[in-house]
């Protein structure tokens, strides 16, 4: 009797899952469809700006070459256009680069360049640490100490990518501003920082050896 009641009930549960899917069978259908194309869409795209990074990357390798060549002209040209068309990540090192390039026959042009790149929110930090940064070495003999250290004082930040350049920027413009306190100040923050590399660290150091004796209280 019992197999019997398991008959009617199987038969019962098939006659259901019939009719679910005379009236549910088109969504169904069309629900796969749709994942399905989204799937092969997004693999699509994955590729397609897979294939767009690759020649990005060696057209930047084009460029740094020429660059190297001291073609500046070609290579500016190519970076530029590198800025306007690459993926993001390559827009930016392009516009770095290029501006990188124009210094060589205008540096405040470059300045100017590096200053936008600074002040774009969409670029990331260290990238923009680093546009401030280059700008101060631009900028360094003729830029009075107030205004580098409006440039680069957040460059100069515990957890700044580039504080290690910027706080030596920041000493070598105090210094020439005959700024002995602000040129201790930037001097300490190098020598007291584990990460300060090397070189660098020697150069404060001698740097430290020239400054006037602090005063005793």
């Amino acid at each position: 009797m019992s197999e019997l009641f398991d008959e009617v009930d199987e038969e019962v549960r098939r006659e259901q899952l019939k009719k679910l899917w005379d009236k549910y069978s088109i969504y169904i259908i069309a629900l796969a469809f749709l994942v399905i194309a989204g799937v092969g869409g997004w693999r699509g795209y994955q590729y397609l700006e897979a294939q767009k990074a690759a020649e990005a990357g060696a057209a930047f390798d084009r460029a740094v070459e020429l660059a190297e060549q001291k073609k500046h002209a070609e290579a500016e040209a190519a970076f530029a256009d590198l800025a306007a068309k690459a993926p993001y990540g390559y827009r930016i090192l392009a516009r770095l680069r290029m501006a990188a390039e124009v210094a060589a026959r205008d540096k405040t042009a470059a300045a100017k360049m590096f200053d936008e790149i600074a002040a774009d929110t969409s670029v990331g930090a260290p990238e923009r640490d680093m546009a401030r940064v280059r700008t101060a070495q631009l900028l360094l003999e003729t830029t009075p100490y107030p205004n580098m250290l409006q440039r680069l004082e957040t460059a100069a930040g515990k957890d700044g990518a580039f504080r290690h350049s910027a706080r030596e920027l920041l000493a070598l413009s105090a210094w020439r501003a005959n700024d002995p306190t602000a040129t201790r100040k930037w001097l300490d923050m190098i020598t007291n920082d584990g990460d300060t590399p090397p070189g660098l660290r020697s150069r404060a150091e001698a740097l430290q050896a020239l400054l006037p004796p602090v005063a005793k209280s």
